[in-house]
């Protein structure tokens, strides 16, 4: 029986942003928490840079295959089955990962940690856009996404300090399954499945040509998204800020153990910490300036999201060229900030093009080929380094954030423009 979101109360909404919360932060703090233990793991199991980077690749490359299932489930299923789903095969691949003692056991594990984690984002999104109408939609995906940089700096910095005191990287993978455990029943006891469209009643056609719609055939829904020019810019500037993102969020705690001679621990925490916590407040200002940009011009958000871009570029420039810890911390500050901004309207800037019935579906193109640009990301920054150094390979990424960013400022001012052109009117004709 679904229940809606009226039945539950106003504040009900914003309670389903928590629960949502607590998912999202234990997957980045997963994610995170493998890559800030990567020299423990190099060590234990004797692999090279290369190695690591696919075992960070495997996860997503995974996890891009299932996003276009997940996202066509999600517009057919129950999207609190799916959330739910996933994260119990989450919790049975954290189990098994504390076994694993070869490297092609890891990497398979954490392949399959792909998988598990597919189904969550498209159906959260969904759910997320039933629950928030337009006045309230940025801003309630910017505090979900705040989840991402909290997750990422508990996995960074609690997951190296962890594996530390125990001497041992399985210790993280213990903790997290215990907070799983929880979160499981959390879930299944208070997250209602609200009805599909109803924060958009007064906007979209009748709930019964809606459920019509969304039964056409799966070649109908991807000719429909891919047809859309816009949502086929989305996803090229997703994939390359995904590329920019990754490299930072796999290889940054290495970079500074290496290069600043950190110990594992500082190195965990300082990789995440700086750029994670200014994403928290960058996404916050993203939300809110993209749901007063979006009340102005149809292009609103994503002058927002071209705004974030643009202006990381010299701060990514910046943390990988410095031999100065004070202006490494600048860099990683003014990059997480301006990357917040970006990341608060991925989702919300798609929903503003394609059709309620097609949300799902579009998310989980849109997130699976991101990830998929991201997925080489690892390996080609562990291929390059070799020759041309890390921090070197980190500055240069600021030309693919600034190439993306000028293909969505562009693309905003043109929708922008194009919502604002008046209707011609035919002019009266003589008696």
């Amino acid at each position: 029986m679904i229940n809606s979101g009226r039945t539950l109360g106003i504040n009900y909404r914003w309670w389903v942003i928590a629960m949502l919360w607590f998912v999202c932060f234990l997957n980045y703090a997963d994610r995170q928490a493998v890559f800030s233990i990567f020299p423990l793991i190099k060590t234990e199991l004797n692999l090279t840079d290369v190695q690591l980077g696919i075992i960070g690749a495997s996860f997503m490359w995974v996890y891009a295959a299932f996003g276009p299932v997940a996202g066509w489930l999600g517009d057919r299923f129950r999207r609190k089955t799916m959330i739910l789903g996933g994260l119990s095969l989450w919790l049975l691949v954290t189990g098994t990962t504390i076994l694993s003692h070869t490297y092609a056991q890891l990497a398979i594990l954490r392949a399959i940690g792909g998988l598990s984690e597919a189904f969550y984002f498209p159906a959260a999104m969904s759910l997320i856009g039933d629950y928030h109408g337009n006045a309230t939609r940025s801003r309630a995906m910017s505090f979900h996404q705040s989840a991402v940089y909290a997750g990422s700096i508990a996995g960074g910095a609690g997951g190296a300090l962890v594996a530390q005191h125990f001497h041992a990287w399985r210790a993280n993978f213990v903790m997290l399954g215990s907070v799983g455990m929880i979160l499981v029943f959390v879930i299944l006891l208070f997250l209602r499945e609200p009805e599909r469209g109803q924060s958009e009643s007064a906007e979209y056609i009748a709930e019964q040509t809606l459920a019509a719609n969304s039964k056409a055939s799966v070649f109908e829904g991807l000719k429909e998204i891919f047809g859309n020019n816009l949502v086929r810019i989305f996803i090229l500037v997703f994939m390359g800020a995904n590329f920019v993102a990754m490299i930072f969020m796999v290889w940054m705690p290495s970079f500074l153990f290496r290069k600043f001679r950190m110990s594992l621990s500082m190195s965990g925490l300082n990789g995440t910490f700086f750029l994670q916590i200014a994403s928290v407040f960058g996404v916050i200002t993203g939300g809110w300036m993209a749901d007063l940009l979006a009340k102005r011009s149809k292009g609103g958000r994503m002058m927002t999201q071209a705004i974030g871009l643009m202006a990381g570029v010299p701060f990514i420039f910046l943390t990988g060229w410095t031999f100065s810890i004070p202006m490494l911390i600048v860099g990683m500050i003014g990059f997480g900030y301006f990357k917040g901004i970006y990341d608060a309207n991925i989702f919300a800037s798609l929903y503003d093009v394609v059709p309620l019935e097609r949300r799902s579906a579009a998310a989980g193109i849109l997130n699976s080929l991101g990830w998929l640009g991201g997925g080489f990301a690892p390996i080609a920054m562990a291929a390059a380094s070799y020759r041309f150094g890390m921090g070197a390979c980190i500055s240069a990424t600021c030309v693919i954030y600034f190439a993306v960013g000028s293909l969505l400022l562009w693309s905003a001012r043109a929708l922008g423009r194009a919502s604002r052109k008046p209707v011609a009117v035919s002019a009266p004709t003589s008696a």
